[in-house]
């Protein structure tokens, strides 16, 4: 299996490309696809869109792995989110991958052992998991690589 995994937003998206190596969790690829703040939503994710099926072409995954979409109190931000996690996977539909949705709850429970664990702990341990990750990157790229973790760990072992 090989995952694309994605921190969905629409300011910015963690984006990680996973596989297993011999029963170990091996990191291809991560960044953050970023747009332009002066841009419209639309733009915006028109922008994430192309970035990201870019990301798909070259590493040519067979899953996607998301992290849902977490409402706050801001309506405005939760539909630009839900704009972009909807491009996303219909991006990732379109060549073929697998969809699994993973809670944030989830996904600290698969990395960290603890429902409740702070960005940094989050941070600690995909360091401790994938020694290849970055020492130093924005929160959303970790969460990607976290979400990649939890997709491998869920179903990576039985494809």
């Amino acid at each position: 299996m090989r995952v694309i995994s994605v921190d969905p937003g629409y300011d910015r998206i963690g984006v990680a490309v996973l596989e297993l190596d011999n029963g170990t969790e091996k990191l291809l690829y991560s960044s953050c696809i970023e747009t332009n703040k002066a841009q419209d939503l639309y733009e915006r994710i028109f922008t994430l869109g192309n970035e990201f099926e870019d990301i798909i072409k070259k590493f040519k995954p067979d899953t996607l792995g998301i992290e849902t979409l977490f409402f706050n109190k801001n309506q405005k931000t939760a539909i630009g989110v839900a704009g972009a996690r909807g491009v996303l996977i219909y991006v990732a539909q379109t060549h073929k991958c697998q969809i699994y949705e993973f809670g944030p709850q989830e996904i600290k429970i698969a990395v960290t052992g603890y429902g409740k664990s702070d960005k940094s702990a989050v941070i600690d341990m995909v360091k401790r998991l994938i020694p290849t990750a970055p020492i130093k990157a924005l929160d959303d790229e970790y969460d990607a690589i976290a979400v990649g973790i939890t997709c491998l760990a869920h179903y990576g072992r039985t494809s």
